[in-house]
């Protein structure tokens, strides 16, 4: 400002001088320098100019005021062309007319506007230059393998504080084992224990509930306090145009395939480390930016649009999948500019493939567990249909119909003396889901001496009709209101075979159908936590009964894991700083049917991520 109003003055004190001799030509030789030494006196006492530039000043009117002479005494065409371009000229044609002025700038104003002008763009021009080379990558190529720029890495972390509360009139238990009209124990039973002990002599339910009661039934008494912990590293690399592939690293329970938490207190063992994810992707993206197809190959995420209903947010997807789509409302302008969330932001929610305005078809083959006899292999097949629509501004609808058929995933009994079916045992289960008996007293061949069973294994067969749909409403911007239903029907469910295949095995039910499966979940606020202050709120009611899903790939939180459950879910988060925010859930559970379970839990998750 001091620079500008410095070079204003030296102007007007010029052009004044010079206007005032082109005025009066009779008075250029004699220059009056009392007026103009006095202005140039004055400027310099103000510390507007220095002497040097006083000094300069008035020689430079002195110059300007004999070159204005000799233009009006002369005439133009007599004029020392130096003069010329000293700034004073005549108008063509008209010889000897008043000379037209143009003020004289010193050299050293123009150089001070110079500097004045550069420094006014320098930070401009170098902020636009770093956003320039920031979205290039100037210099990356030729200081860095290709390899290192064509890699993404990504990272979360999460530490959770879990308190888990057992009603006082909970049934069953270890310390108050119930009993069916059969006079059988009714749990709640650790299934993957009760097996494991199944496959040594002198195993079995009863056996094992005698001499480990702390193995064989589950938790449904003693409220408990755990602090656990995920962590996460993930690479995705671009390979070629649409091409990429990808691993992910994480905190695991090995043998758990819908939780990655590490519970702290082992004695300081270190934590197990195992690859979540490893995957190629290939994406078919055409000139216009419409993702038509995409493949996915390896273990992969959960590619459909779902809840964790049916699959839990942990639980990664080993197969193969592909997802076709087919665009409408192709050129409208209303996708210009649009950025969709990111689809698994909201915890218990897949948004899917998030590509608004289009029609699509997921198909998917996983393999479950692999079978020493291939035809025996399990097998999960899932099929999607469904519609994602940008409706206005940045509010979407999903619908989804979904059909998931499990092979070879329910028991089959044994025949006496024979281990042939041992396999149909499932390798995971949480709770919930009926259970009979493969090898039990009419079977029995020396592995197990017990009057009820000793290995036991899904009673219903799984098929599973889903429909999902979710409006993610953003007209509150930036807090939207996201509404999402969910319910799941299984299929599979066939009383009559189960008892013509398994007579009066025990069973861990009466196998009566419970097949249905719901929730209604509001969310309110952010869709995202990204900085300091975004907030969102949830409330959720889920029913599910005992054999609507498989137990083991459902939410492994609400009721403590599993499936025969219903009950409230409420959440809240909050930004802390940058991509840093606090979870906190209540869930409010009770069992369906059966002995009376009651599980409130309080979660309160500390998450970071880049």
């Amino acid at each position: 400002m001091k620079t500008a109003r410095k070079t204003l003055l030296v102007l007007l004190a010029s052009s004044m001088t010079a206007n005032a001799f082109a005025d009066k030509p009779e008075e250029m030789v004699q220059v009056k320098k009392s007026t103009l030494v006095n202005l140039v006196d004055l400027l310099v006492q103000r510390g507007v100019i220095n002497k040097d530039e006083g000094k300069g000043l008035v020689s430079a009117a002195e110059q300007e005021a004999l070159e204005a002479k000799q233009v009006a005494v002369s005439g133009p065409e007599q004029a020392d062309p130096a003069a010329a371009d000293a700034g004073t000229a005549t108008a063509p044609g008209k010889s000897g007319s008043k000379p037209k002025h143009v003020s004289y700038v010193p050299e050293f104003v123009k150089k001070e506007i110079r500097d004045q002008v550069r420094a006014e763009l320098k930070d401009e021009v170098i902020a636009g230059v770093k956003q320039d080379a920031k979205s290039e990558g100037w210099g990356i190529p030729a200081a860095l393998p290709e390899w290192v720029a064509a890699i993404n890495p990504s990272f979360d972390m999460r530490i959770r504080f879990s308190d888990e509360f057992y009603g006082d009139e909970n049934e069953g238990g270890i310390n108050n084992l119930g009993r069916d009209v059969n006079d059988a124990p009714t749990g709640p039973f650790n299934w993957l224990s009760i097996n494991r002990a199944g496959n040594t002599p002198q195993g079995g339910l009863n056996r094992q509930i005698a001499l480990n009661p702390n193995e064989a039934i589950l938790n449904n008494q003693k409220d408990r306090l755990r602090i656990r912990e995920r962590f996460r590293l993930g690479f995705e690399a671009k390979i070629a145009d649409g091409l990429k592939a990808g691993v992910r690293f994480a905190t695991s329970n090995i043998r758990n395939p819908v939780s990655n938490d590490q519970t702290l207190g082992n004695t300081g063992q270190s934590f197990d480390f195992a690859i979540d994810r490893a995957y190629l992707q290939y994406d078919y993206i055409d000139d216009k930016n419409t993702n038509w197809f995409s493949v996915y190959a390896g273990r992969i995420i959960n590619p459909f649009v779902s809840t964790d209903v049916v699959f839990d947010p942990d639980l990664s997807f080993e197969g193969v999948a592909g997802s076709v789509r087919l665009p409408f409302n192709r050129g409208s302008s209303k996708l210009n500019g649009y950025k969709a969330p990111n689809p698994t932001a909201r915890f218990g929610i897949n948004q899917g493939q998030q590509t608004p305005d289009s029609v699509f078809l997921t198909l998917g083959v996983f393999p479950i567990q692999d079978i020493d006899v291939s035809v025996n292999d399990k097998w999960l097949y899932g099929g999607q249909l469904g519609a994602d629509w940008l409706v206005f501004n940045d509010s979407r609808f999903n619908i989804a119909t979904s059909y998931y058929e499990y092979k070879n995933i329910n028991a089959r009994k044994n025949t006496i003396g024979s281990h042939a079916n041992d396999w149909t045992a499932p390798q995971f289960v949480q709770k919930g889901n009926s259970m009979v008996a493969i090898t039990d007293v009419n079977t029995l061949n020396g592995v197990c001496d017990d009057t009820d069973g000793c290995l036991f294994g899904l009673a219903s067969e799984f098929k599973i009709f889903n429909a999902t749909a979710m409006f993610d409403y953003a007209g509150f911007a930036p807090a939207h209101v996201l509404v999402t239903a969910d319910y799941a029907k299984n299929l599979g469910f066939n009383r009559q075979r189960i008892l013509n295949e398994f007579g009066n095995s025990y069973a861990s039910t009466d196998l009566q159908e419970r097949t249905n499966a719901y929730q209604a979940r509001v969310d309110v606020g952010h869709p995202e936590m990204k900085r300091w202050g975004d907030w969102s709120v949830n409330l959720a009611y889920r029913y599910v009964q005992r054999d609507a899903v498989l137990d083991a790939f459902t939410d492994s939180i609400f009721h403590q894991g599993g499936t025969d459950a219903k009950g409230w879910v409420l959440g809240a988060q909050y930004g802390l700083v940058k991509n840093t925010w606090l979870n906190l859930r209540w869930l409010s559970t009770d069992a369906i049917d059966g002995p009376k379970y009651s599980i409130d839990t309080l979660n309160l998750d500390l998450n970071a991520r880049f």
